[in-house]
């Protein structure tokens, strides 16, 4: 069998508290060093080594990238090239969206969705021109595109016509983590109560964004919270650009008393609060991917998602579907679901089904075959 390729994998965007595409870059650097396939290298912020050294301890670390966004842009474009250079990687990994344009290397570059283009409202308006010009870029120029989802493939083959190999590889689910059962009888109740939670309730993961719909989802719930007096709505994540009108539609909500807001929720207590939720409401208006909707349906949990875009590719038949942005549709799914039922019992069934076949290892081992198809050498 042939030495690994050494592959450099650019963490310098992954955020103090993760979610979505900071938790892909994590699993991902995980899962590649158990495989094997790879020498990894991962390059990071220099106040950021100690987290890198306890998820990957077996992967060199590199904490060379300053902390700001702008200069951590610059210093991609400007001292990356060289940096690779000195450490001899075959391959460099690009995992959110961008690349040094002026390296030599065969580059690879993850595009997570193209909302950028098409709801640039959902965004501050300085990242909408850096990240649009970051795609069109990869897409002309990065030997490879590795896509999260077919339907991230598709708008990004009508926007950019990427000129290298468009790879769909999705993500995966720690299922020592997300499962349907707890580690023992009453943890997931301690966990929850570290945060003020207490069953039955709506519960809603994720980063507070507008693409998010979070002041939907207080609308809809709003509407059912008289038939369901004992439920409360549960809306965990920290917050992101846009975080004000969330904030704004639970303090004007009639049942504002029973919303719960712990913010960002640490990641031992994420499974608990899925597990037990009699609801997972993620109305997300679009997403490249939806990882918390995958990891919902690993964990048993009756949910309810949005049409047309990737979370219906991933959930399929095993979540109750409404169109984005349709309050009164999400609000009637809730209460279906708060019914229970054979319904809900078959969608949790589907969903456990479904989310078995993610891993990430199965997730790893396909960037792996994508590292060594652009690298020149051959396996085996």
């Amino acid at each position: 069998m042939s030495t690994p390729i050494a592959v450099s994998l650019d963490a310098t965007a992954v955020p103090p508290e993760p979610r979505g595409a900071g938790r892909y870059v994590i699993e991902l650097a995980t899962a590649l060093e158990a495989a094997g396939r790879v020498d990894l290298s991962v390059l990071c912020r220099r106040a950021d080594a100690p987290r890198w050294r306890a998820a990957a301890p077996r992967t060199e670390v590199i904490a060379d990238a300053p902390g700001p966004r702008p200069l951590r842009l610059a210093w991609e474009q400007l001292r990356l090239p060289r940096l690779l250079d000195r450490l001899g990687v075959d391959v460099h990994h690009g995992p959110h969206y961008t690349m040094p344009e002026r390296s030599k290397l065969p580059r690879v570059v993850t595009i997570h969705d193209l909302t950028f283009f098409d709801h640039p409202e959902w965004h501050e308006r300085a990242k909408v021109a850096v990240f649009r010009r970051a795609i069109r870029r990869a897409a002309e120029w990065a030997d490879a595109v590795i896509c999260v989802s077919a339907t991230t493939a598709a708008r990004l083959d009508a926007i950019c016509a990427p000129r290298g190999a468009v790879h769909v590889v999705p993500h995966g689910v720690d299922h020592a983590r997300f499962r349907p059962d707890e580690d023992a009888p009453g943890a997931d109740a301690a966990a929850l109560a570290r945060h003020g939670i207490r069953p039955p309730y709506v519960a809603f993961v994720g980063t507070i964004e507008p693409r998010k719909d979070v002041p939907g989802l207080v609308a809809a719930f709003d509407r059912i919270a008289d038939a369901w007096p004992d439920v409360t709505l549960v809306i965990a994540g920290g917050g992101g650009w846009g975080e004000r009108q969330a904030a704004t539609a639970v303090a004007a909500a009639r049942h504002h008393d029973r919303i719960v807001r712990p913010g960002y929720v640490d990641d031992d207590a994420v499974p608990a609060l899925l597990r037990q939720a009699a609801v997972v409401a993620y109305p997300s208006l679009a997403e490249g991917f939806g990882l918390p909707a995958l990891e919902a349906l690993a964990c048993g949990a009756p949910l309810v998602t949005s049409t047309g875009s990737a979370m219906e590719e991933v959930t399929g038949d095993a979540a109750s579907l409404v169109a984005p942005g349709d309050r009164v549709a999400l609000a009637d799914a809730l209460a279906a679901t708060l019914e229970g039922g054979p319904d809900v019992a078959a969608r949790r069934s589907a969903g456990l089904a479904i989310a078995s076949r993610h891993t990430w290892a199965a997730s790893a081992s396909a960037h792996a075959d994508v590292y060594w198809s652009v690298s020149g050498r051959r396996e085996g």
